[in-house]
């Protein structure tokens, strides 16, 4: 009767903890790997044919899903450029003006039409995310020099620690949202 009565016992000290673990799971989920913006995320990768956790990675790893973040001289999610905003606005044929990036629905847009234009581009994803976080400019130069590519596709070397880093660290948050989302 007493085991009984212990595991009784111990059935609701479970039971009770269970909801507060769940909780906490689910705090820790979103304070480490957010997920806000889902339905753009959703459309706007669709519609430019990007893998939806790819989207969710580079905004995590950009941004961290804050809307008004800065750095240096990108802006929003998924942090564009003003320069390459108004590149992306008059390829989407957008009325720029400085404030668009900051409107989470727009720069998702932006971002992805960008993202995608670049694996157009580069027939890689690795080699189109070095060349969001470093420009075109030097991702063409890196793809003609045989210290970092081999056969003018691939980038087998980054000389830039930061993009280098940068990729890294998007490839291991895709993984992290597929298997979380």
């Amino acid at each position: 009767m007493r085991k009984f009565i212990k595991f009784l016992l111990l059935l609701a000290v479970v039971a009770a903890l269970v909801p507060i673990a769940k909780w906490s799971y689910q705090k820790l989920l979103d304070r480490f790997f957010p997920l806000k913006y889902e339905g753009y995320i959703e459309k706007y990768s669709e519609e430019y044919k990007l893998d939806k956790y790819l989207v969710m990675a580079v905004i995590r790893a950009e941004s961290s899903f804050d809307h008004a973040a800065h750095s240096g001289v990108a802006r929003g999610l998924m942090q564009i450029t003003d320069d390459t905003a108004r590149w992306i606005a008059e390829k989407l044929e957008l009325e720029y003006h400085a404030d668009m990036v900051e409107d989470p629905e727009t720069n998702i847009k932006m971002g992805c039409y960008y993202l995608s234009y670049l694996r157009q581009l580069y027939k890689n994803t690795e080699t189109a995310l070095a060349a969001y976080n470093a420009g075109m400019g030097n991702v063409s130069s890196w793809l003609g020099d045989k210290r970092y590519s081999a056969d003018g596709v691939t980038l087998y070397e980054i000389p830039y620690g930061e993009t280098k880093r940068y990729v890294q660290r998007v490839k291991k948050l895709l993984i992290v949202y597929q298997k979380l989302y």
